[in-house]
């Protein structure tokens, strides 16, 4: 078409939505590239395709640098799960998705409810988080989402306490996965945000002595730690709802921080010469590791009332935000949008001197020496498993117990009762998120300490991770605190995948009385593997996360026995006895096919019958604990591989063919089947192979039958002049073999038989870890019984063609001529 036809008014709106159209793709564009020069990948890592059976788990470890701005995760799996329906789905089948900051996720014994999808995102991970495994799974995790350090991923194929439980079968769906996992950071460091757009002022700390204003309160040798910390500017000025953030290192365990912003002011006077600006509020929001909001923080108060005092601080870095509130309301209604409330930012430090702590720097603090120094007694060979010790005591020791009451003398003189604290640092190595800390205390007469432990800095009263003050005051058991055999006088708990980094445990002394201090109490601080050596109901086990920088340790439970420690009862005592009589008794049904077999003389039947049930109660006796003959992989594989060739045995049995030939079939059938049993014998396809098998080996001796008795028919075909003759030979033909089968089985055992083995079908199907000794043992006696059926359908016939005549039909008759001829 011309361009003169097109109405004139058209063709302008096809140049202005060109226009718009360029110009928008060059904003887009800008605004990716903006955003691409700000961030850059620190670290990417690449899970392949792994397949997870039933009950397994992978973990994966993302370590995260401070200054990251998002985590982007990818997982593709085969998973086919309606999350809407997924409370209908049974935990022990599940596919999980697991989140955990610091140390590996352990879903099984937490009351989790279940979000309806990953990708609805992880607000804080101060708690583990779980969502149901999808398809595809694509999220975005920012620094006001989690903080840095290690991200631990935990990926489950079924929860609960039955998933650490041996079985002696496992079945279920299994699911295969492959992940993505990407790091990027701000290239400005001091820039921080989903978009690294939002600036951080740090604070550098300087010495500073406060006595002179806390003298009364305070003794000075006890302040010579104090810390002031400030941002290089010395005014900070924002607009209403406009946060500014600062960030704040804690280096080591401090006693206090607070978080002053003096100097409030307006940058302008209001017309109404009311310049004051104490009435605005100047809302201070603090988050340990990750950039607070207003819905999300961990410490808030208003500055301008009150300053922000945070007891015992948590090592690492704290972000901090300052938001006002009110301004314009405070200011006279006014609407200038210049109008902003200007503010010095300041906070202090303060930290006890070495070997001090608690309130004024009053109580005592010791050091545990870590597993890297020589005065740790060593557990074994295993590694970053060791007994923690004082340094004032460690040299020489002989034992992992230490006396409490010469260390709590010094503070046991000081305070009012309940106020006696006495605290201990230690150091969990890196790598070491695996491990567990085993805290004991035992004495002569009632324990007068309550146990507290936290992560990161100094237990007290209002702020601890666990404690345990007395049976009926403690931590709520979890499978992260696990508490054994405790007493008035003995305290025993775990602290299970314990976090790397520093940790602080106090003992607060309830006590001060004659009799409390004549009291011996012994303590001991270990890092160690399983909980209690798996309760002595398993064996202990360790491997790695898939970046080969975290050793975890775990327990496979014996068949009665499950739980993260084995400590909890699957299988009672009676139950145990009534499944191993099932399971060894069942196979008592092998004397049905081997008595029928030495009654027709079938040697070669009757001796892998009676191989096969012996083989199969020693292998089960083995395999629920009461009595292992042999190896137990020696006893498995004898059991499958006699179950094999006894099924294709009786397969072969069924076919009259001369020995010489039988023995072939089964040479070559013992070649197959003892592959098939040393590779995966467990396999359900191993089933339907062996059936396979033997019904090709009756086939194959049916040829070999039928080749022998028949084999003149293929000349008769090529020597009949007619081709009407031919058709009949071969009907005869086909009517004589129908007779023999007809004549060769007894039809009511066989069919008989095919139904015993539809039920043994049906049996193997219906098996799950839960039920398996049950129809199992039913598998036992119905695969037997539709042996012995098939057998004795088997007719002992001697064919009507072996006792005729010989097979040539045509006979003449010779006329002799009786009467002498004549010459």
């Amino acid at each position: 078409m011309p361009l003169n036809s097109i109405p004139w008014c058209h063709l302008k709106l096809i140049l202005l939505s060109a226009l718009l159209l360029f110009c928008c793709s060059l904003d887009l564009c800008s605004a990716i590239t903006d955003y691409e020069d700000d961030v850059f990948t620190v670290s990417s890592f690449s899970y392949p395709q792994t397949t997870l059976r039933p009950y397994d788990l992978r973990y994966i470890r993302v370590d995260i640098i401070p200054w990251f701005s998002a985590v982007f995760i990818s997982l593709d799996s085969d998973v086919d799960l309606d999350v809407s329906r997924v409370e209908r789905v049974p935990k022990s089948s599940l596919p999980l998705l697991c989140f955990r900051d610091g140390s590996p996720p352990l879903p099984d014994a937490l009351n989790i409810s279940l979000k309806d999808s990953a990708v609805t995102g992880i607000n804080g991970l101060e708690v583990e988080q779980c969502f149901p495994m999808e398809k595809n799974i694509t999220m975005k995790l920012t620094n006001e989402q989690i903080s840095p350090g290690a991200l631990y991923i935990g990926l489950f194929n079924g929860i609960g306490d039955t998933r650490t439980q041996s079985k002696m079968i496992i079945r279920g769906s299994a699911y295969s996965f492959s992940a993505n996992i990407s790091v990027e950071a701000c290239s400005n460091s001091m820039m921080r945000g989903e978009l690294c757009n939002s600036t951080i002022y740090p604070l550098s700390c300087t010495a500073f002595d406060v006595y002179n204003s806390m003298k009364a309160t305070v003794k000075k040798p006890m302040m010579e730690n104090a810390m002031t910390c400030k941002s290089n500017l010395e005014t900070f000025c924002a607009q209403e709802g406009v946060p500014e953030f600062y960030s704040l290192d804690i280096t080591n365990m401090a006693e206090e921080l607070t978080i002053m912003a003096p100097n409030v002011t307006f940058n302008t006077t209001a017309s109404n010469n009311i310049s004051s600006a104490n009435d605005v509020s100047l809302m201070c929001f603090a988050r340990h590791g990750a950039i607070p909001s207003e819905t999300l923080h961990d410490y808030s108060g208003d500055l301008n009332k009150a300053p922000l005092i945070i007891r015992y601080p948590l090592i690492g870095r704290l972000y901090i935000s300052i938001l006002p509130i009110n301004v314009k309301k405070k200011f006279g209604g006014t609407q200038d949008e210049n109008l902003k409330v200007c503010y010095s930012m300041e906070s202090r430090v303060l930290q006890c001197p070495l070997g001090k702590a608690g309130s004024n720097c009053t109580m005592d603090s010791y050091t545990l020496q870590n597993g890297c120094l020589p005065t740790v007694l060593r557990r074994g060979a295993t590694p970053f498993e060791s007994y923690f010790l004082p340094v004032a005591i460690g040299e020489g020791a002989s034992s992992a117990n230490f006396p409490l009451e010469p260390l709590l003398n010094k503070s046991s003189n000081v305070g009012e009762t309940g106020d006696i604290w006495t605290y201990f640092t230690l150091d969990i190595p890196h790598g070491a998120a695996g491990r567990n800390i085993h805290i004991r205390l035992s004495a002569d007469v009632k324990i007068s300490y309550e146990v507290y432990a936290r992560f990161g800095g100094l237990p007290s009263l209002d702020s601890w991770d666990y404690y345990y003050a007395s049976r009926t005051r403690k931590s709520d058991q979890s499978v992260f605190f696990m508490l054994y055999d405790s007493s008035d006088d003995k305290i025993d708990f775990y602290i299970i995948y314990a976090r790397e980094g520093t940790w602080g445990i106090g003992l607060r002394h309830l006590y001060t009385g004659s009799d409390s201090l004549k009291a011996q109490t012994v303590m001991s601080i270990s890092l160690e593997g399983c909980p209690k050596q798996c309760s002595s109901h398993g064996d202990c086990k360790y491997s790695f996360d898939a970046s080969g920088l975290t050793s975890y340790s775990f327990c496979s439970c014996d068949r009665n026995h499950g739980g993260f420690d084995c400590s909890i009862e699957i299988v009672s005592h009676k139950g145990h006895i009534l499944q191993s009589i099932f399971l060894i008794g069942s196979n008592a049904a092998a004397i049905l096919p081997a008595y029928w077999s030495l009654r027709q003389k079938a040697f070669a039947e009757w001796v892998l019958f009676t191989s096969s049930g012996i083989a199969s109660a020693l292998y089960h006796a083995c395999d629920v604990g009461t009595w292992c003959a042999l190896n137990f992989n020696v006893l498995q594989f004898m059991d499958f591989w006699l179950s094999f060739m006894a099924v294709v045995s009786t397969f072969v049995y069924l076919a009259t063919i001369d020995e010489v030939y039988k023995r072939a079939i089964h040479t070559a059938v013992a070649i197959l089947t003892a592959l098939l049993a040393a590779t995966k014998a467990t396999r359900s396809s191993n089933v339907v192979l062996v059936i396979v098998i033997g019904a090709l080996g009756l086939l194959i001796a049916w040829l070999i039958e039928i080749s022998k008795k028949y084999r003149s028919i293929s000349f008769s075909f090529g020597l009949s002049l007619s081709f009407l003759q031919s058709l009949q030979t071969i009907k005869q033909w086909f009517c004589n073999l129908v007779k023999t089968l007809l004549r060769r089985f007894r039809w009511g055992f066989l069919l008989v038989g095919f139904i015993t083995l539809a039920m043994a079908g049906l049996s193997w199907t219906l098996e799950t870890s839960a039920n398996y000794w049950f129809w199992h043992s039913f598998w036992h006696v119905t695969i037997y019984t539709s042996s012995f059926f098939f057998l004795c359908s088997k007719a002992n016939i001697v064919d009507a063609e072996d006792s005729s005549s010989p097979s040539s039909g045509n006979y003449a008759l010779t006329h002799q001529d009786s009467f002498p001829r004549g010459n």
